[in-house]
């Protein structure tokens, strides 16, 4: 299958990071922390099944696990290491189940969730609305799915620099916010509901980013990416094109944009746009969305 993605590099860039993944990935811990607010979705109800997936060393799983002690968690990456670190979270007083599988395919019975939970996962996947239509296999009729992923803002200026260096992508393109909603609609999820964050952080120079996302793993997975190193030329080509950018506290700007979504599963028997003779092109006015700057 053509993918855009390598995605035995990302499990090898992942499961390289996994002792260092938490020190540096403080974003990913906040747009989490931001993810988990919206569990009060769900009013009162009792879940009985939740999956964290793409759990990284899952700090969402544990506080799910937290959140309802007697629920069944399931903690889910394709890093293995990064399960080991979860171990971690998983202590004898809250307890939870760790699989390592890909998001792509869910080793998961169908309509047995009641709570779909992935934080910052869905960026890696190429093909948004089958990935959905797993969510949505797993999930009970009426369970809830609350994800999140970056927009294309996300590393903008990274993006550029790069390309005025060198040829070949250095950062993925990462979908906007309407063909993220197009895709939970296509795959049959109900009342969707979207949120936009826009995260500005800055760095010492091109040379402290660039160890960052190699320490969150993070790192360049695109099939077509160059698969030698970089080069002394060719960064530091890249290092004068950010350079203009640099601000008068002397930092350089990175832009991060996040997108969050919750939806609901729908009845059974609901079509799947798309697999079939019904296919529909949605408008992004159809999909609710809420911006926070």
């Amino acid at each position: 299958m053509n993918t855009p993605f390598d995605h035995r590099q990302i499990r090898r860039a992942f499961s390289r990071s996994a002792a260092s993944y938490d020190a540096a990935a403080a974003l990913q811990h906040e747009v989490e922390k931001r993810l988990l607010e919206s569990l009060d979705y769900l009013g009162e109800r009792q879940p009985q099944v939740l999956l964290d997936v793409g759990s990284g060393p899952a700090h969402a799983a544990a506080a799910l696990r937290k959140r309802w002690p007697r629920a069944q968690v399931v903690a889910i990456d394709m890093a293995l290491p990064m399960l080991r670190q979860a171990r971690k979270q998983a202590g004898w007083w809250k307890p939870f189940a760790r699989v390592c599988a890909d998001a792509r395919e869910l080793p998961i019975a169908a309509g047995s969730v009641d709570v779909l939970f992935s934080n910052l996962c869905l960026q890696w996947v190429d093909d948004l609305p089958a990935v959905f239509a797993g969510f949505r296999r797993v999930l009970k009729p009426g369970g809830l799915l609350l994800c999140s992923t970056f927009g294309p803002e996300t590393l903008i200026e990274l993006r550029e620099a790069f390309a005025q260096a060198d040829s070949v992508p250095h950062v993925s393109r990462f979908p906007p916010i309407a063909q993220f909603g197009d895709a939970l609609v296509i795959a049959g999820f109900r009342d969707p509901v979207l949120d936009r964050d826009r995260f500005d952080l800055t760095y010492p120079d091109l040379t402290a980013l660039m160890r960052e996302l190699r320490a969150m793993g993070a790192t360049n997975a695109l099939q077509s990416r160059r698969h030698t190193l970089t080069g002394r030329a060719r960064f530091a080509a890249a290092s004068a094109a950010y350079e203009p950018l640099r601000r008068a506290d002397g930092r350089l700007p990175s832009t991060w944009e996040v997108i969050y979504a919750h939806a609901w599963a729908p009845p059974p028997g609901a079509p799947i746009r798309g697999q079939g003779e019904e296919v529909a092109a949605v408008p992004l006015s159809s999909i609710r969305i809420r911006r926070r700057e």
